[in-house]
């Protein structure tokens, strides 16, 4: 008698499979869905995708922008210290026209926040396709300057998870045709916008912050529009308690030198990073990038200070070893990644991109993730099983047989 040859499921239990699995990128486990239907069930069960999201050591991240209104994105993908490939994304819009309007907002979880001139948001999974529209067509009638271009429409946003409710959230702050400030929220769980005027600040203007907001342990971060002192210089919005509250920037000698300022997240904890202007002996000045790590969160005397011998560094994330990924433009126009050795002061030109590098914009660098929204998981939940479908067809048959003839041949 011939052996019946052995699949890989008889020579390997389940949990080793699982094991191996959790360490494999998400990019490859997308491709493995299709050598079988256990391996399917596994890589799409959301247990599994929360697992492989907290504790996968092969976590990729990728700096996704646009390019002079092309109807693509790029994503820079990030291994390790490794930030040479770069290839267009293609969002999930059936009208390829769209894509130009659209600019990304942040990210969170493995998802992109796109925001588009037609009073909707896109929540997006560039690696599984996952996404869902937001609309926000009762914000933009009541809105005050509707002419101004996005996202300055909203005095601030962000995208965030509330792990507490297992939920992701967008947030907004707006202006309406009476000068009132509201504050918004979208439920993604409830598939619905909840008010949260009442947690605004009082003393407070939302004119002087800058509208990007940065995710970190659970809570949205503002910094202002101008960074004039270091008191109280960064507001923070808790997604889980729905509260605002403010920390402090490192003191700074003279902030009227800080320029062009903005958040980053670098190997988990919050950074602070601006062009720095410099004097020399001979009264010129010179400029490079200070960027201030909050070591520990929400600890003041944890900030630490690198200095970046270039004037417009811009952190992306930090590789394996610590060292600080970010984009640069030196000597020229085109603008290349480099890597920042923080023992010994060196800034190394890593890649040089192949494609125009959009300067001094908000960053957005997400991790790619399996992991379904809320709503995926509803309606996964709410399809019938197989032998529930079966069922089904039986008893649909059964009740087909038992009408007239006419309504058969019908």
């Amino acid at each position: 008698m011939e052996k019946k040859q052995k699949s890989i499921h008889d020579i390997l239990p389940h949990d080793l499979i699982h094991t191996i699995f959790l360490r494999v990128p998400a990019k490859h486990l997308v491709r493995l869905k299709c050598v079988s239907k256990l391996w399917y069930s596994l890589i799409s069960d959301p247990h599994f995708a929360e697992l492989h999201f907290q504790y996968s050591p092969a976590a990729t991240k990728a700096f996704i922008f646009t390019i002079n209104y092309t109807q693509a994105y790029w994503a820079l993908f990030i291994d390790d210290n490794d930030a040479s490939r770069i290839k267009k994304v293609y969002p999930p819009f059936k009208n390829k026209n769209l894509v130009c309007d659209f600019k990304v907002l942040g990210s969170c979880r493995g998802y992109v926040l796109l925001h588009g001139n037609l009073n909707f948001l896109v929540v997006w999974n560039p690696l599984t396709g996952s996404n869902k529209r937001l609309s926000y067509s009762h914000i933009g009638s009541r809105r005050k300057h509707k002419g101004v271009s996005l996202p300055k429409k909203f005095h601030l946003y962000g995208f965030g998870y509330d792990v507490s409710r297992d939920d992701y959230l967008v947030v907004i702050a707006w202006q309406d045709k009476d000068d009132h400030y509201h504050f918004d929220c979208f439920s993604l769980r409830t598939n619905s916008w909840i008010n949260l005027d009442a947690a605004l600040p009082k003393s407070s203007g939302l004119m002087e912050w800058q509208p990007h907001g940065l995710l970190l342990n659970g809570a949205i971060h503002w910094l202002p529009s101008s960074l004039k002192s270091y008191r109280d210089a960064i507001l923070i919005f808790d997604l889980k308690e729905r509260t605002f509250s403010m920390i402090s920037a490192p003191e700074q000698p003279a902030m009227s030198e800080c320029y062009y300022s903005s958040l980053a997240l670098l190997g988990g904890c919050l950074a602070l990073y601006y062009l720095n202007k410099y004097y020399l002996n001979n009264d010129s000045y010179c400029y490079n990038t200070h960027i201030w790590v909050m070591k520990e969160y929400k600890v003041h005397s944890s900030w630490t200070l690198y200095q970046i011998p270039c004037g417009n560094f811009q952190p992306l994330c930090l590789s394996s070893n610590g060292d600080i990924i970010g984009t640069a433009s030196i000597f020229s126009r085109k603008v290349g990644c480099f890597i920042y050795n923080v023992r010994g002061d060196l800034l190394e030109h890593i890649k040089k991109l192949p494609c125009q590098f959009p300067f001094r914009e908000t960053s957005t660098v997400y991790t790619e993730s399996l992991l379904p929204l809320p709503t995926d998981i509803k309606d996964k939940d709410n399809r019938p099983s197989e032998s529930e479908r079966c069922q089904t067809r039986k008893e649909n048959l059964e009740r087909l047989t038992e009408q007239p003839r006419h309504l058969i041949l019908l």
